[in-house]
């Protein structure tokens, strides 16, 4: 996937913004209620006498995220097959995510009864059930909000959202101790109504509503492993960064808490999404992905390394432009690897390895006190490599299934 110059303004005038804007504004709710979870989850299970499942269960969500995330996505392109719109999941799980929200933000103001506060895990546990139900199927509407060719430059809207709401983490982190879990919640709650009314507001028909032809195409069980795979390189790199990155050099390079280097990371990946989209579209998805993991095994690389001063803030700025380059081409080379009407499960193959390669990196964080820099660098590696063996083998099996 390639654009040359001279068609770079029929790209973008191809483009639905109103459509993107869309899909923007209700992945940035997601990414807030995943804020909203991620930071009130461990003490609402520590307050509930759950302090042996608060790690296990972020575990076991991620297994579960790899197992129903390609379910989901194939049921998607089933339902539009049958309606002609993914709506009806995209409702669905919205309504349930808000919902899960509100009664937790109701029961969390009471006392709940000892025996019934089995109830909690299990309704935390739905809410990733719920979010999952709906965030692929949203991100597959891009394929139809964008023509493949111009992908990358409707993904910078995408790239850009995800980037200023993690930047603000920090911020909203401070906030939301101090309203408390159940003002929280709620306001997870209206968050994703309110993305999702700019979703259904901004897209016209020929997005939301789009006719498939009723033969469903065909991808091999090779294809839909290789594109699991890929998902599970990227999500282990990406994991890496986010996860050991901001912490390693925080403790030896550089005077700030590992939070705010993670802003500041993704800060920087919004400031480039649209450089780097450009960059994407004109060069390739591919090169965009490989050249962002490959700056990741580097920050990982200099970790042990004497970083001070101009030092540590180009390792910060390396690792921000790299994550961008990985974001911006993910979903692009993803939905440009499956036909159009097999968007979900490509999507939900995708994001199904990346649940896996977090739960893998999370069960190992709590078998071992810490992760050396050696072997942090050696399982980028190892992603690294993963991820060009399942390139090379899904275009492999496209090519042999097409002549």
């Amino acid at each position: 996937m390639s654009i040359q110059p001279t068609s770079l303004k029929n790209a973008l005038g191809s483009v639905c913004w109103r459509s993107v804007g869309g899909l923007s504004a209700i992945l940035m709710a997601t990414t807030l209620s995943w804020m909203a979870y991620g930071l009130f989850q461990p003490q609402i299970l520590r307050e509930m006498g759950f302090v042996r499942l608060a790690p296990w269960l972020g575990i076991f969500q991620g297994v579960l995220g790899a197992a129903i995330e390609p379910m989901v996505g194939g049921w998607s392109d089933r339902i539009q097959r049958r309606y002609g719109s993914r709506l009806p999941l995209i409702t669905s799980g919205v309504v349930l995510a808000g919902l899960i929200f509100a009664i937790l933000a109701i029961l969390l103001q009471g006392q709940i009864p000892t025996p019934l506060r089995w109830i909690v895990p299990v309704l935390m546990s739905l809410w990733v059930v719920a979010t999952i139900i709906f965030r692929g199927p949203v991100i597959a509407l891009l394929r139809q909000a964008a023509p493949f060719e111009a992908l990358p430059l409707a993904n910078i809207a995408l790239t850009a959202g995800f980037g200023i709401v993690g930047a603000l983490e920090p911020l909203l982190n401070s906030a939301f101790h101090n309203i408390g879990t159940s003002a929280t919640f709620l306001l997870g709650a209206i968050a994703l109504t309110i993305g999702a009314t700019a979703l259904y507001a901004s897209a016209p028909p020929v997005v939301l509503f789009k006719s498939i032809p009723a033969t469903r195409t065909a991808i091999s069980p090779q294809q839909q492993a290789a594109i699991f795979g890929l998902g599970c390189g990227v999500g282990l790199e990406m994991n890496l960064l986010l996860r050991l990155f901001p912490p390693g050099l925080s403790i030896h390079n550089v005077a700030l808490a590992p939070n705010w280097i993670t802003a500041i990371i993704l800060f920087i990946s919004a400031l480039v999404a649209a450089p780097l989209g450009f960059l994407a579209a004109h060069r390739s998805v591919k090169f965009a992905l490989l050249a962002g993991l490959g700056g990741i095994l580097v920050c990982m690389g200099a970790l042990p390394l004497p970083l001070v001063g101009l030092g540590a803030w180009g390792a910060i700025a390396l690792a921000g432009i790299a994550f961008g380059l990985v974001f911006e081409s993910q979903i692009p080379l993803t939905l440009g690897l499956v036909p159009t009407d097999r968007a979900g499960l490509g999507t939900g193959l995708y994001f199904g390895g990346i649940g896996a390669a977090t739960a893998g990196l999370s069960t190992l964080l709590l078998q071992i006190d810490s992760v050396s820099t050696s072997l942090g660098f050696t399982m980028g590696a190892i992603a690294f490599a993963l991820v060009i063996f399942c390139l090379s083998w899904v275009q492999h099996t496209i090519r042999r299934a097409n002549g």
